[in-house]
C-alpha cells in the first residue's frame, strides 16, 4: 500500500508513567503498523505539562486555542492529522486517569476554532486496571463519550470477547502483568481490527492485511 493510501492512527497514552498502558497503546499501534501497514503516532502523557482546563473561555473568545502554553498542541495537531483514533489510560479509582481527563478536558481549545475537529473519525478505548474488575469498562464508557461529544465514531472491539474495546488485567505488574494478558491482547486485537477497517470505509481506502 502506498504511503498516501494508508490511514493514519493515533494513539495517546493517559498515563504519568511508562507501565502497563504505555505497552498496550504502543503494541496496539505496532499490532495496526504489522497488519495493515498505518501510519502511526504516539503521544503519553508521561513527563508532560497539560494544566487543568479552568474554563475560563479564553478559547472561546479569542479563537487562539488555549490560554496554558504547555504540551497540548501536539495533541491538538495530531488529533487533527489522524483518520483514527486510540485513547488509552489507566484506572484509577474506578475511572479514567486525571492525565487521560486533562487530555479530553482541553480540547475544547481545539472545538473552539474547530467544532468539527474529529467529526466521523472512528476512536477506540482501552484500560487497564490491577483488578480484574477494577473500572476497566467506566474508563473506556468515559473515552467513547468523549468521541460522541465530539462528532467522532466510537468503535468496540464487538460481542464475544470485546465489547466496549480493550480491557486489560495487569495484576498491579506494570507491562508484564499486560503482556502476560492473552484475553485483553484478544480484545485489542479485535477493536483494532474494527477501528481499521471503519476508518478505511469512511476514507474510502482498502485495508490491506500484510
Amino acid at each position: 500500500m502506498n504511503a498516501e493510501h494508508r490511514i493514519k492512527l493515533f494513539g495517546i497514552c493517559g498515563s504519568p508513567k511508562k507501565g502497563a498502558t504505555d505497552y498496550i497503546v504502543q503494541e496496539a499501534l505496532k499490532y495496526a503498523k504489522e497488519k495493515y501497514n498505518v501510519e502511526t503516532e504516539y503521544f503519553s502523557a508521561m513527563g508532560k505539562k497539560m494544566n487543568f482546563c479552568i474554563h475560563c473561555d479564553y478559547c472561546i473568545r479569542e479563537k487562539k486555542g488555549c490560554i496554558h502554553k504547555d504540551d497540548m498542541p501536539e495533541v491538538y495537531e495530531k488529533l487533527k492529522w489522524a483518520d483514527a483514533i486510540i485513547i488509552g489510560t489507566p484506572v484509577y479509582q474506578g475511572s479514567v486517569s486525571g492525565q487521560t481527563k486533562v487530555i479530553m478536558d482541553r480540547c475544547r481549545a481545539l472545538a473552539a476554532q474547530d467544532i468539527h475537529f474529529i467529526l466521523n473519525k472512528p476512536g477506540a478505548a482501552f484500560a487497564v486496571g490491577g483488578d480484574r474488575i477494577g473500572g476497566q469498562e467506566p474508563s473506556i464508557r468515559t473515552i467513547l463519550d468523549f468521541y460522541m461529544i465530539n462528532e467522532a465514531i466510537p468503535v468496540g472491539g464487538g460481542s464475544f470477547g470485546a465489547n466496549l474495546g480493550g480491557t486489560f488485567w495487569s495484576k498491579d505488574k506494570g507491562a508484564e502483568g499486560a503482556k502476560k494478558d492473552e484475553e485483553g491482547l484478544k480484545s485489542m486485537h479485535k477493536t483494532i481490527n474494527r477501528l481499521i477497517k471503519l476508518a478505511s470505509i469512511l476514507n474510502n481506502k482498502k485495508p490491506k492485511v500484510i
